[in-house]
């Protein structure tokens, strides 16, 4: 019985996913102009983050959006089937849920934030200015 359900929802988020994917791309924000200097700094602070996701979840799709309205060029982390980011989010986020934010500090101090909500707020609280 219990491989039934998994085979319904594998089969369910084979047809959804697309139709999902595509949705996404139709409703790409345009992204935030900065001064080129701003930009700069902007891209400084992406590189020490990390989105770990999964394509065709509807919460990772409102993060990456909210990450094209503001212009970020955070690195996304395919965590459903790169079995190393699975792992690495597993082992430093204490469980396998998306999306998930990695926060690297400057002292090198390790932050993940979990729930799509709280990811975009922290997003636009630090970079929407």
């Amino acid at each position: 019985m219990r491989w039934l359900i998994r085979s319904f929802f594998k089969t369910l988020r084979l047809v959804i996913g697309p139709f999902l994917l595509l949705g996404e791309w139709l409703t790409a924000p345009k992204g935030m102009v900065r001064a080129p200097e701003a930009q700069a700094r902007v891209d400084a602070a992406c590189r020490q983050l990390a989105l770990y996701q999964f394509r065709t979840c509807p919460f990772c799709i409102k993060v990456r959006q909210e990450m094209r309205r503001l212009s970020l060029p955070i690195e996304l982390r395919d965590a459903q089937f790169d079995p190393q980011h699975r792992a690495e989010l597993e082992q430093g986020g204490g469980r396998v849920m998306v999306p998930c934010l990695k926060i690297t500090g400057t002292d090198g101090s390790v932050t993940w934030l979990y729930e799509s909500g709280q990811i975009k707020a922290w997003l636009q609280e630090r970079f929407s200015a």
